[in-house]
């Protein structure tokens, strides 16, 4: 079941996104194609709905809804993981292994057992692994020892999202305890003065969004020369905000001697070009699909004529809808719903892009603690965020790809629970 470097080697140009058949009602239709044909992939124009004149997916999910497994574990001995490695076993600064040990951490998972030492011996390395299989710990861990033992190391972590970015320096935090590692982040949404003025303390670590750590270069209070470590993390999610050109122009202005880390969910023509623009002879280490989705009951809600907003209602009202997380299309249409929520007494919070970074921040923090039972998003929140005990993901508009389903529901059905995922349509 877990593949090494051979895994990712035999399919590098092979290994594509998958595609699924899309068509406008939930019916079967002639010509409807099957998962992995991306002709399937269409567009459509929504009329007066699509106001912004932007092309909108529409499509069939009955081909792609699954309910959860539940096999037997006599079965299931084939896919059992066998470590080479505990925590314990690494060589590692002992008080990096003590505070992990506090942390409840003592075997690493199959990314971490397999690319940790490659880092450790100052290798660059390429992990490709879903969401949520410990990919942030996987080279934390390593850097942040290559930082105690070499202090002039400065490190770079380059990731898509505000979110992710502050998840990877809370997990940093972690991690360092009753260490002297300097760490700042630079992101997008708050102060940018702050951040200069954290900055020229010199941190080892600078946990950043491509375009915040652009604007900071083009104010020369940033300079890419003077880190000999780059992590990119979730590229492929990089390169489906639109941060190609970000990235390739951060590379360039990185130094040739260098170690270079490269995660990424899933391989396609972009994120190859970038991976062989961005490493040298690195090792490969490809974790194949856990099948996460086995863990969610996923099903479908035909809204037939009804308005979407009292469907959901009748949903929210029920008592196993005790954590919700309502996935949309739009600022402007999940921002709508908030407000229109929250007049009808439900306790929700909403995260999207035109929301300040402290904002973004409060309504997951309120999400978490349950202090709201309902967070309405974008896809800004559908990657690399853990968030504990989601009982229900909806997708109120669909997604625009097979890519973003898999990541939406994904927030739900986590650490063996089951999980519900539905999805509207017309």
């Amino acid at each position: 079941m877990y593949q090494r470097e051979r895994l990712l080697k035999a399919n590098f140009h092979s290994n594509r996104n998958s595609g699924f058949a899309f068509r406008n009602s939930g019916s079967r239709s002639r010509g409807s194609r099957s998962f992995s044909d991306n002709r399937a992939f269409s567009h459509t124009a929504r009329g007066n709905n699509n106001r912004s004149g932007r092309k909108i997916v529409s499509f069939d999910p009955s081909l792609f809804i699954q309910k959860a497994s539940h096999f037997d574990e006599t079965k299931q001995t084939e896919e059992i993981y066998h470590n080479q490695y505990a925590f314990a076993d690494f060589a590692v600064d002992e008080t990096i292994k003590i505070n992990l040990s506090a942390k409840g951490y003592q075997i690493p998972t199959p990314i971490q057992d397999q690319i940790i030492p490659s880092i450790l011996a100052n290798r660059d390395a390429v992990g490709i692994a879903d969401t949520g299989t410990g990919k942030t710990a996987a080279f934390l861990i390593p850097l942040i020892d290559k930082v105690l033992k070499n202090p002039n190391t400065r490190v770079l972590v380059i990731t898509p999202t505000r979110e992710l970015a502050l998840q990877i320096r809370d997990e940093l935090v972690t991690f360092n305890q009753n260490l002297a590692v300097f760490s700042t982040i630079c992101i997008g949404g708050s102060s940018i003065a702050r951040q200069i003025a954290r900055l020229q303390r010199r941190p080892a670590f600078v946990i950043g969004t491509p375009g915040r750590l652009k604007d900071l270069a083009q104010r020369h209070k940033l300079n890419f020369m003077h880190f000999d470590t780059i992590v990119l993390d979730e590229v492929d999610r990089m390169l489906d905000m639109g941060f190609v050109h970000d990235v390739k122009n951060i590379i360039s202005q990185l130094p040739k001697e260098r170690q270079s880390l490269f995660f990424s969910a899933t391989t396609n023509k972009k994120v190859e070009a970038i991976m062989q623009g961005f490493l040298s002879n690195p090792v490969f280490v490809a974790i194949k699909s856990t099948e996460s989705k086995a863990h969610i009951d996923q099903s479908i809600i035909s809204v037939r004529g009804k308005s979407k907003i009292d469907v959901l209602q009748d949903l929210l009202i029920q008592k196993e809808f005790q954590k919700v997380l309502v996935f949309g299309r739009t600022k402007y249409g999940m921002e709508k719903l908030t407000r229109e929520l929250n007049s009808r007494g439900f306790k929700v919070a909403s995260i999207h892009g035109n929301k300040s970074q402290g904002q973004r921040q409060k309504a997951l923090q309120q999400f978490r603690d349950d202090h709201v039972q309902i967070l309405l998003a974008t896809d800004v929140v559908s990657r690399g965020l853990d968030i504990k005990n989601v009982t229900h993901v909806i997708n109120y508009d669909l997604p625009e790809t097979y890519e973003d389903y898999i990541h939406r529901i994904g927030r739900t059905g986590r650490a063996n629970k089951t999980g519900i995922a539905l999805t509207f349509v017309e």
